[in-house]
């Protein structure tokens, strides 16, 4: 498995470590419980540099980019960031990614880190008729610390010059400096929480790390950040996306342009799907009875099979079991009453209307 620059400071301090994207990553501390509170309350601290960032810049770059992805990051400013999916030509999701714009022709792309290889792979494919282009996979050169919670801007603010007030969401400063260390510091967030991303070299991350512990920063482990992200409605590649599941029955369609757009891989498909209306869709539950996990049965209230949970879990902030799953559209309205096949046991399931949970 690889390491993060993290990975032994994780070890010194009690995390639990398991393979996840070809890395060995913390996936709590003692309590996802205790980890997740401090999100939603305080302020917790990410090691995600298990996330893969490649840099695609040079003449037609942005028309690269537009044509690759459904979003269109051609209308992005300088210092502005960007959500996309990214598609094959069936429609279908090769990843969900971030995409920060760093000059005119100049960009930086981060994807999850289970589809490094793979997308790679898929971009330099797309780019063979860009001549002009130059890729890096820069993955290996930069560690991403995340930093969310109420009380995130409180933390940081003595550590920087940069007015984090001033730092709109989904903007971003390339040439930030947090506590004597050089950093891109961007406002996005996988959590429904405020709170920056320190994309940082790896030599320096440990150092940047200890200093946002020990100035109160509770370090979480990926476990609460799944229960954090679940909450939010937030889609997981490989549960709520995936090659077989499109952008528009993962209700992504806010990211899916069909206007002022030229051709993207993937547009027939989506059009088509758009066009004829969805037979399926991603939906909120609400759960009594029993805690549901990815790929439970979900079933109508004749007892008859009609979907799967992409995703489930037990919400420490709302105190109820919640869940996503992909069911026919028919069953997709707000109150329709479902079951979640849990032990053998049919537990009572509601569609409900999501995020879960939404800051104030």
């Amino acid at each position: 498995m690889k390491q993060t620059p993290l990975t032994d400071w994780h070890h010194r301090h009690g995390a639990k470590l398991m393979e996840f994207g070809g890395y060995n990553m913390p996936i709590d501390y003692g309590s996802i419980m205790d980890e997740h509170v401090a999100v939603r309350t305080a302020t917790g601290i990410f090691d995600v540099s298990h996330m893969g960032e490649f840099m695609v810049q040079g003449p037609g770059a942005s028309a690269f980019l537009d044509q690759l992805v459904t979003n269109l990051p051609s209308a992005l400013e300088n210092q502005q960031a960007l959500y996309t999916p990214m598609c094959y030509p069936d429609g279908g999701t090769v990843d969900d990614l971030l995409i920060y714009r760093l000059g005119e022709e100049k960009f930086l792309l981060v994807v999850n880190a289970s589809n490094i290889d793979k997308d790679w792979e898929w971009i330099k494919k797309a780019a063979q008729h860009w001549p002009l282009l130059e890729l890096e996979n820069v993955s290996d050169n930069m560690a991403l610390i995340a930093v969310q919670g109420p009380n995130t801007l409180q933390l940081l603010q003595p550590l920087t010059e940069i007015h984090l007030d001033d730092v709109a969401y989904y903007h971003f400063i390339p040439n930030a400096v947090v506590a004597g260390v050089p950093v891109l510091l961007s406002r996005t967030g996988y959590t429904g929480e405020d709170g920056f991303e320190l994309y940082v070299d790896p030599s320096r991350t440990l150092e940047l790390w200890e200093t946002l512990v020990g100035r109160g920063a509770t370090p979480v482990g990926l476990g609460a950040r799944d229960t954090l992200r679940l909450e939010a409605r937030l889609p997981l590649y490989g549960h709520e996306l995936s090659p077989t599941i499109l952008p528009l029955e993962a209700g992504l369609g806010p990211f899916v342009r069909f206007k002022n757009k030229g051709d993207f891989v993937g547009r027939g498909a989506l059009e088509r799907l758009k066009g004829e209306g969805l037979r399926r869709k991603v939906v909120g539950l609400e759960i009594e009875g029993g805690i549901a996990r990815a790929l439970y049965l979900v079933h109508d209230a004749q007892g008859q099979t009609v979907g799967v949970v992409t995703s489930g879990t037990y919400s420490p902030t709302l105190k109820k079991a919640i869940a996503l799953a992909l069911v026919p559209i028919e069953l997709a309205s707000i109150g329709t009453t479902l079951q979640v096949a849990i032990r053998s046991k049919q537990v009572p399931a509601r569609v409900v209307k999501t995020p879960f949970y939404k800051r104030t």
